[in-house]
């Protein structure tokens, strides 16, 4: 959380005395002792899902970037930003600019130079609208970018962000290798180059990926010498070849958990997360822009314990706000619970009847929908046919459906969606629900909403934030984007060799995090 930073004319931020925290530690012995016998490298085997490309700057939800990659700023357990690829910076309140002062021992995987040319690459191609990053409103408030020597870079505001330096800790590229490129297309994300504590040493397409450790790496080498994504898209898989030995470390379903707890030379992680599910209404589609006001009673109708219960097996909570697990949720907030009865109320309110075979209808037609699911999720796609279910028993014509070729964010009508973040609430509220931001796939459009979002992230003063976020709550609440489901724990299975892996790192969608402090993981032999 960024609510601690308090802005004044050139406060210097508090930078770690002896640089980022070391990734490997380091052990001295006395000069009269026996050399130690080499230790066998350390290998540890993920079952990860599929990459056709790593690109950190377009697709956020991607586990492996971590290990590749650093920001100028990082996070420790508790979610506190602390320098990395920077040294230090300074911000004046009064010019509204950020100046950072860069490492000057960083080396790309390639032995090239890390500089502040390659900040300024990163940053400008994500604001970019010919690169179609949904991270660009992330960045939106920056009028220049300003390379003042090698090691120093400046970002000129045009507008206060208060969590500029949350996405600070975005991955930076090298510009020497993508100078030119395709920001999407180019061959460097299938052989990407980083500063991160891996580096890339095999890419055998649909099966795995290999990294080694970066022995140089400013920060100090991991203790693990090579971690291996082992593709395993099936959650069955996953848990079969966990028991076999063949993977060290997965995200499991919760069906597949009870194998594991109590089991000898296991260990389960049950990690809370600030990843949500639920239903997105595409507002680009004419029908819901002529019964928007149908999705409180849709809420209503649903039986979002029951979903919880049956699909994750209670693993997390009831969903009814995107900021939910942050600490700024608004708790007296409408929340939409089951109420069948409160459903039809609003349902008739709104003129609507039913038909002779009990459906309800507007204007003689019946109200109804398709609720796609992505396909290749099983957990979304249960959510998807029990929330049709549910709201075929209430009277409405919803069926589900899992397109083969993926979602049509244009063309479709309705879709489970995921999102949150467990960093500051301006992450995946201001681009997700702002009007014509980069990650709104719904076409909401609410000026209320863009107004309490803007004034949330324009003021550093926590009272101020707390009471824009409530409102910005309250009005999402009474002109729905989405229903809110539930919040989905990660479960993870590791083998109980390995040790160092932190159970209360809070993590992001799709259980993203667990990485974070990978320098510091060993494997037991």
């Amino acid at each position: 959380m960024n609510s601690a930073h308090k802005p004044a004319a050139l406060i210097l931020a508090l930078a770690l005395s002896l640089g980022l925290a070391a990734c490997g530690g380091n052990s001295t012995s006395s000069s009269l002792s026996a050399p130690a016998a080499p230790a066998e490298p350390a290998t540890l085997v993920y079952g990860s899902g599929d990459y056709t490309s790593i690109n950190p700057i377009m697709n956020e939800h991607c586990e492996i970037r971590d290990l590749l990659f650093d920001g100028l700023m990082a996070r420790d357990g508790a979610g506190n930003l602390l320098p990395a690829l920077a040294e230090s910076y300074t911000y004046d309140e009064a010019a509204m600019t950020y100046t950072f002062r860069l490492r000057e021992d960083v080396q790309w995987h390639d032995g090239e130079p890390f500089t502040a040319n390659d900040v300024k690459f990163t940053i400008e191609a994500i604001m970019d609208p010919d690169n179609g990053s949904e991270n660009a409103p992330n960045y939106e408030e920056i009028r220049e970018i300003n390379v003042l020597n090698e090691y120093e870079v400046a970002f000129v505001l045009s507008e206060p962000n208060v969590a500029f330096l949350d996405y600070m800790t975005m991955s930076i590229l090298p510009e020497h290798l993508l100078r030119g490129e395709d920001m999407w297309e180019s061959d460097f994300f299938k052989a990407p180059i980083g500063t991160g504590p891996y580096k890339l040493e095999n890419w055998d397409v649909g099966q795995a990926i290999t990294l080694v450790k970066n022995k140089d790496y400013f920060a100090g080498a991991a203790n693990i010498d090579t971690i291996i994504f082992k593709i395993v898209t099936d959650d069955n898989a996953k848990a079969l070849q966990l028991l076999s030995g063949e993977l060290d470390l997965a995200q499991v379903a919760p069906k597949d958990v009870a194998a594991f707890e109590g089991r000898d030379g296991f260990t389960v992680y049950d990690m809370s997360t600030s990843d949500y599910r639920g239903i997105l209404y595409n507002f680009q589609n004419e029908y819901w822009q002529e019964n928007a006001d149908l999705i409180p009673a849709i809420s209503c109708a649903i039986d979002k314990q029951a979903i919880l219960d049956a699909v994750v097996l209670g693993y997390g909570e009831v969903a009814y706000s995107p900021i939910q697990r942050n600490v700024y949720n608004y708790d007296e907030v409408e929340k939409y619970e089951y109420n069948p009865e409160k459903a039809a109320q609003i349902m008739t309110d709104a003129g609507c009847t039913r038909d002779a075979d009990g459906y309800w209808t507007r204007n003689g037609e019946r109200i109804g929908f398709v609720l796609s699911a992505t396909p290749g999720d099983q957990v979304r796609i249960d959510m998807a046919q029990i929330a049709a279910q549910q709201l075929q028993q209430f009277g409405l014509d919803v069926t589900a459906d899992v397109p083969a070729e993926g979602i049509d964010w244009d063309g479709q009508d309705a879709c489970i969606i995921g999102w949150g973040s467990p960093f500051d609430a301006d992450d995946h509220t201001y681009k997700v629900f702002g009007s014509g931001k980069g990650a709104n796939y719904s076409g909401y459009s609410n000026p209320l909403v863009d107004q309490y979002l803007t004034q949330a992230r324009q003021t550093f003063d926590p009272q101020q934030r707390a009471e824009a976020y409530k409102n910005f709550q309250i009005e999402l609440a009474k002109k729905p984007a989405y229903t809110f489901l539930c919040y989905i724990d990660a479960l993870y299975v590791g083998d109980s060799s390995i040790q160092g892996i932190d159970p209360d790192t809070v993590l992001g969608h799709h259980g993203v995090g667990i990485f974070r402090n990978v320098c510091d993981w060993t494997v037991n032999s």
